[in-house]
């Protein structure tokens, strides 16, 4: 068997069936064998698990230690929030020229329009910060505190015009799901902070307005062709934070261990026998799970957080499952040393009822995100920390459906959207890249969603083309076959 490739997942028929007749009879052996030999194996196999897979390690001297990534799923409209177009309350209502659009893709929820009619934002913009940064300080008031500390991109871009591929390639660097996410990356590469928690956690907060809501899917934090025990642990706001992490009635600590104790001892037959990675993973995740009924509860309990701290991030915090308690237990976690904490926050989809839904979803995010870099920065962690911030795509400037002054939609626009980096080594107090008038086209300094990915992976202190997996022959990476260029002046 070639050592580089121990398991065939495309195994004949015959070779399953001869692998399968033997079960009982190891089962068998392995009971008639004794306790000694399960603990042998056992003790050998959880030996293996607290290691791990090893990291690869940087190629460089990290900036960044861990990362805290807040996804607006949906979409948010950037030139509602970020992108300032100072002449559009002139357009208003007249159609977005020819000129502006030059043909290009639409979806199928506007294409169809009649017309499409210039919406100018109705919210109140200011300059923020010694930067100067112009956003909309009426929705964001906590966040402009904080301009001078983060570095602003107003010129991304992607092809993707839909949200699930759009996500798969904010997340994974691939319109087609199944690929390693951007999380799992960070675990393969840098490894594990605490053996106690898993590397890479999940959280989806639950917005305050779900009026429509899009579908997250936990291919989003899939390991894809990377070993499983780098896929993201997805915490829960309700009930147990993790299924199945506490003993079910009438089972001690201690059977639980002997349990475990015995199905790590099959497992590492079973791995000596195919040489399936994937076995490695499973007793890894047992033994992760062992140790986490421990850590968890610790973490989980908010209780020994002082009450000024619940003032820092607003009353939602003490909420399970706001963004505002999400964000918090993503601090929480990056303390304990989780290497890549994602949170997922739906309903930026803004498809109509701007006026009524964007105030919602700002308040859900405002006062939390400010609180969150200055919480980071009175525990010195600011420095080490990257925080993201951003969707999948932008919005257009010309209204989907009804439009007035003071209410309108905006539908999926690929060609130009707004995220923002802090900490971590991200450039605080930058304004990368510039739209026209229409926040419709790049004009200055475009930045796509691999330039990205390649600058995130810097700050992690890797080069994104040395940083590879073989996978099926080749040499898979986030960034893709395509070219991906650094974007140096993100960089601090």
């Amino acid at each position: 068997m070639n050592a580089s490739f121990p398991f065939n997942p495309m195994e004949t028929r015959r070779h399953f069936f001869t692998r399968g007749g033997h079960l009982l009879g190891s089962a068998a052996l392995t009971s008639l064998l004794g306790e000694a030999f399960l603990q042998q194996a056992s003790g050998a196999a959880s030996a293996s698990a607290s290691k791990g897979t090893n990291p690869l390690g940087p190629h460089f001297t990290p900036k960044a230690k861990r990362v805290i990534y807040l996804h607006m799923v949906g979409g948010p409209s950037q030139m509602d929030l970020f992108d300032y177009k100072p002449e559009m309350p002139k357009w208003y209502d007249k159609d977005l020229p020819d000129s502006v659009r030059k043909g290009q893709r639409l979806t199928t929820m506007t294409s169809g329009q009649a017309r499409f009619p210039i919406a100018p934002s109705k919210f109140r913009f200011e300059q923020a910060g010694q930067c100067g940064m112009w956003m909309n300080t009426e929705l964001l008031p906590y966040l402009s505190k904080s301009a001078d500390d983060m570095c602003f991109i107003r010129s991304m871009h992607t092809e993707a015009i839909n949200h699930e591929p759009a996500i798969a390639a904010m997340q994974t660097g691939n319109q087609v799901t199944g690929r390693p996410c951007l999380g799992s990356w960070a675990s393969y590469g840098l490894g594990s902070m605490n053996q106690n928690l898993p590397t890479f956690v999940v959280l989806v907060a639950t917005p305050t307005n779900r009026e429509q809501e899009q579908a997250i899917s936990s291919r989003l934090w899939s390991s894809g062709f990377l070993p499983g025990e780098h896929a993201g642990v997805s915490f829960r706001s309700k009930g147990d934070p993790i299924l199945f992490i506490n003993n079910p009635p009438g089972v001690s600590d201690s059977v639980r261990r002997r349990t475990i104790d015995g199905l790590n001892a099959l497992n590492s037959l079973n791995f000596q026998r195919t040489g399936d990675p994937e076995t490695q993973t499973r007793i890894q995740q047992y033994e992760m799970a062992f140790r986490m009924q421990a850590s968890v509860p610790e973490l989980t309990d908010f209780a020994s957080e002082p009450e000024h701290t619940f003032k820092m991030y607003g009353d939602a915090a003490k909420t399970p499952g706001s963004f505002a308690n999400s964000v918090l237990m993503a601090r929480r976690l990056a303390e304990r040393g989780v290497r890549f904490v994602q949170i997922y926050h739906n309903n930026w989809d803004h498809h109509s009822n701007v006026s009524g839904r964007m105030p919602s979803q700002c308040k859900d995010i405002d006062q939390p995100c400010h609180a969150l870099i200055e919480d980071l920065k009175q525990r010195g962690m600011f420095d080490d920390t990257l925080i993201i911030w951003g969707g999948e795509f932008g919005r257009t400037i010309y209204s989907q459906g009804g439009l007035s002054k003071e209410n309108y939609g905006r539908d999926h626009h690929p060609r130009c959207f707004s995220m923002w980096m802090a900490g971590g080594g991200a450039k605080g107090g930058v304004i990368h890249g510039e739209t026209d008038d229409f926040s419709y086209n790049i004009v200055k300094d475009p930045v796509h969603v691999r330039d990205f990915h390649a600058t995130v992976l810097h700050l992690l202190g890797f080069n994104h083309e040395r940083f590879v997996y073989k996978h099926q022959g080749l040499d898979g990476k986030l960034t893709g076959v395509e070219e991906a260029h650094l974007v140096k002046p993100l960089i601090s």
